[in-house]
């Protein structure tokens, strides 16, 4: 009965840790990960043409200060009206940037200040991942 009961709380006291809810950071981190993958897919499947062509590369790594430069600048590239995808990507985008610029403005540190990172693909560029927990 007693091991009973302290599996009951151990497994009380699991549930309740990974229930917390997820900090500005993590949000961030998240939405940042998901576009850059996003990117690469389209870059992958859309045919290329003058859209693609218009888009500066997207590969997001938050702890860089060149971040926000780089979402100001895809979110002001051309319209790409036959893309519906890249245009629900500049959304999301957009969604990220004013997350960073506003809600979690003061949560945010950076680490680098390399602009010349965020151009390189990230099969060949690493960002810091977000810590265990």
């Amino acid at each position: 009965m007693k091991l009973l009961l302290s599996l009951l709380a151990l497994s009380l006291l699991f549930l309740f840790v990974c229930s917390a809810p997820p900090t500005c950071y993590s949000k961030v981190f998240t939405m940042s990960k998901e576009i850059t993958d996003a990117f690469q897919r389209i870059q992958k499947t859309a045919p290329p043409g003058p859209c693609l062509d218009a888009l500066p590369t997207l590969y997001l790594d938050i702890h860089n200060s060149c971040v926000m430069n780089k979402l100001r600048t895809f979110i002001s590239a051309p319209r790409c009206g036959r893309m519906p995808r890249v245009e629900v990507l500049k959304r999301r985008v957009r969604k990220l940037y004013n997350i960073m610029n506003s809600v979690c403005k003061r949560d945010l540190v950076f680490f680098t200040d390399d602009c010349a990172a965020l151009e390189v693909p990230l099969s060949t560029f690493r960002p810091i991942t977000e810590p265990s927990r």
